[in-house]
């Protein structure tokens, strides 16, 4: 038999297998089969991973403390961080990294098939802070301080459990959310704070620095879900819930100017700024979550006006 074209050509990992008519003389109907099909599978691997596509196309800061947004199927079960991820009704999500987010994360979307996509997280270096003169009972609580401490963080943690169906959230991501008050930046997301010599948890929220009684309005649509006069460690306390998980939290307020149930929209009077709970100072200790994911406000504004 002559030599004729090439049957089968396939290039895996850099090494081309080629296949010639004159190569195939004196083999068996079967040996022929099963080269060929083994030829097939080589090409559908090759194919299958060169031309792999992410489940879904992401949009936002995708570094810790960031907002990603995507879209899919409204009906998909979406799934990021142990978090079952609610779609909205035209498909849309949001997926929020934490402060300690991994590098590398799962994103899971399941419809008729499952798909599965990396979402990879820049890491940020995070500041330390020496705060001195607070009040030595918020560094070291007493057994009856702690007792009022427990039943606080259960009315916060209440407050963050409701799970509202309104798509403000996701608009003010889109589009921008608004500084709640304008002023010096006096505090950081990420930074850990050392109070009176004591090391304390990371610092979550940004600070801004203003008299006490400046007003504080709210940066995007929500409903109120808390609405407290004097918490412990945060004083006058404010969360505001814009759906689909993502909320916004105002603390160290002297006066709270809303009620749990409130429907406010963008520049909504929410209190004014204090210097209640753990504070040296009158400031605004703004903070955002995503479920249990804390999330950098400043990623979210546009830069703090001169």
């Amino acid at each position: 038999m002559m030599a004729g074209p090439s049957l089968a050509s396939n290039n895996i990992q850099g090494e081309r297998v080629t296949i010639t008519i004159s190569s195939l003389a004196g083999w068996s109907h079967d040996r022929f089969r099963r080269l060929w099909i083994s030829a097939l599978q080589l090409t559908a691997c090759w194919v299958g991973v060169a031309f792999a596509e992410p489940c879904t196309t992401l949009e936002g800061n995708a570094i810790q403390g960031g907002i990603l947004r995507g879209y899919t199927l409204p009906s998909a079960t979406v799934t990021f961080a142990d978090i079952t991820v609610p779609v909205l009704s035209n498909g849309a999500f949001l997926l929020g990294l934490g402060r300690d987010m991994p590098r590398a994360n799962t994103l899971t979307i399941t419809t008729d098939d499952t798909c599965v996509q990396e979402v990879a997280v820049t890491v940020r270096e995070y500041r330390l802070q020496e705060i001195t003169g607070v009040p030595q009972q918020t560094v070291t609580p007493s057994e009856e301080h702690l007792e009022r401490i427990r039943a606080e963080r259960a009315k916060v943690r209440i407050a963050k459990a409701q799970r509202l169906s309104r798509d403000d959230g996701l608009r003010a991501v889109r589009d921008g959310f608004v500084w709640p008050v304008t002023g010096r930046i006096s505090g950081v997301y990420g930074s850990q704070r050392i109070y009176n010599g004591t090391p304390g948890t990371p610092h979550y929220g940004v600070d801004v620095a203003r008299p006490t009684g400046t007003p504080v309005t709210a940066p995007a649509a929500g409903e109120v879900t808390l609405a407290e006069p004097n918490l412990f460690y945060s004083g006058g306390t404010v969360i505001l819930d814009h759906g689909y998980g993502l909320s916004s939290s105002f603390l160290h307020l002297s006066e709270v100017s809303v009620a749990v149930g409130d429907q406010l929209a963008t520049g909504d009077l929410i209190g004014a700024i204090g210097a209640t709970g753990r504070a040296t100072g009158p400031h605004l200790d703004w903070r955002m979550s995503w479920f249990n994911q804390r999330i950098d406000p400043q990623l979210l504004v546009p830069p703090m006006p001169d």
